[in-house]
């Protein structure tokens, strides 16, 4: 039955899915914002369908779409690999485009990547008619405004952030009300015995770059946690970053974080998405100190720049003794994605004062190998030029190379690598002459 409010239909699950034509491009809303109840309605009939592109950034459940038995059916376009679709990809069944996050939004608003549908996640409508996109503003904004048909799951449940972060419920073609508990994301273990005392190394050597009244960025993971735990002395820090997770809501609290000496948006925790849990939502919820933003403006280097000692924080897979960083690839297999790490490095750079800073352990694979290689892995891609790099560091300190020659470059890294790995780097260094 269709119920009608202004120029929305309110429909169930399954009529929504009825909308979907073979042939037709979706674009579903990313991270925990995921609309499950949509998708699950529209894999239940996929034998009905065929060549139906799902456009997506990436999503923490499970994506039914992309098994085996659904290709022919649906096609994965994947923006960023998570681990849900990555065997797809590696597979040949879907496809990676290489991007950063701060182009995406242009390939939509160009038909580069034409849209049909969008299916969306939001709250239920203000007063004043106005849904926001909660927790996950990312693309999703901007595929909204270019996509012919909007079919959303508005839910009870879902968090109102605040900033360039709403459509009114008249933009929405069909609405299938829910009430259920936001998807929440959990990351990762807490580091204890050597691998705590190694990543507090990383975590002081990044604290003690960063200055008071600098406004940071940072990612999610065991490394932003701890550089978090080591800034409870800082001063006025701001904020200015892709996404961030719960540990964040402590400094925040405690005054560390208060935007105060921001160049850019003064006050204003400024963000596009948020990975974390019910406890970091409901303090979001209607709380005038986030701003979120389209990654169109979050990313954009050029408004990055604009924060005053703005330090980036990255991390790489592996790491050429040039400075070469591969983060998206192992070999020629796809691992993750292009992301904003480049958007906020660049942006880091041209910021007055600024500090873009790579971090990572020395090794991988329980110590087995080297994230610092003498070359990278036969195929891999090259996710920041050596040029882009300023500050690598592991356990074994920091390496700066802005400006540093390919052999003060070697010489550095070699110095950052783990011990049982220095000789081999340092023999193929005087190999091809980068020292002698």
């Amino acid at each position: 039955m269709i119920k009608k409010k202004g120029k929305t239909k309110f429909v169930s699950a399954d009529e929504a899915a009825k909308i979907v034509k073979s042939g037709q491009s979706i674009y579903v809303h990313a991270n925990c914002s995921y609309p499950k109840v949509l998708m699950d309605a529209l894999c239940r009939r996929y034998k009905e369908l065929k060549k139906v592109k799902i456009v997506q950034l990436i999503s923490f459940l499970d994506a039914p779409y992309s098994a085996p038995e659904m290709e022919g059916h649906f096609h994965v376009v994947s923006l960023f690999t998570g681990a849900n679709v990555r065997k797809a990809i590696n597979e040949g069944r879907a496809d990676f485009i290489p991007v950063f996050l701060s182009e995406i939004p242009l390939l939509i608003q160009r038909h580069i990547i034409p849209l049909d549908i969008c299916f969306l996640h939001l709250s239920p409508p203000d007063e004043h008619g106005y849904c926001s996109f909660g927790i996950s503003n990312e693309c999703s904004k901007t595929a909204s405004e270019h996509s012919k048909i909007i079919v959303a799951q508005i839910n009870k449940q879902m968090p109102r952030v605040l900033g360039d972060n709403f459509i009114h419920i008249d933009k929405i073609d069909y609405a299938v009300e829910i009430d259920e508990i936001v998807p929440e994301f959990h990351s990762s273990k807490e580091a204890v015995g050597e691998d705590k005392i190694i990543y507090e190394k990383i975590g002081k050597s990044i604290a003690g770059l960063i200055e008071d009244g600098s406004t940071l960025q940072m990612g999610i993971g065991i490394i932003p946690d701890i550089v978090l735990q080591f800034l409870t002395d800082k001063k006025d820090l701001g904020v200015h970053t892709e996404m961030f997770s719960d540990h964040l809501i402590d400094l925040i609290e405690s005054g560390v974080i208060n935007g105060e000496k921001k160049t850019l948006l003064p006050g204003k925790v400024v963000s596009s998405f948020i990975l974390g849990t019910k406890k970091v939502f409901d303090y979001m919820n209607d709380n005038p100190v986030f701003e979120f933003r389209p990654t169109l403006f979050v990313n954009d280097p050029f408004t990055i720049s604009r924060n005053d000692k703005m330090v980036s924080i990255n991390s790489a897979l592996e790491v050429d003794i040039t400075g070469q960083v591969c983060a998206d690839s192992i070999g020629p297999k796809n691992y993750s994605g292009f992301g904003g790490q480049l958007d906020f490095i660049r942006g880091a750079a041209r910021s007055e004062n600024g500090k873009p800073i790579m971090a990572f352990t020395s090794t991988a694979r329980g110590g087995t190998v080297s994230r610092i290689a003498p070359y990278l892995k036969q195929g891999a891609g090259v996710t920041t030029t050596r040029a882009d790099v300023h500050y690598i560091i592991t356990e074994y300190g920091i390496a700066d190379m802005f400006g540093k020659s390919v052999r003060e470059r070697a010489k550095a890294l070699i110095e950052i690598a783990h011990p049982d790995f220095r000789e081999e780097l340092e023999r193929y260094a005087y190999e091809v002459k980068f020292l002698r």
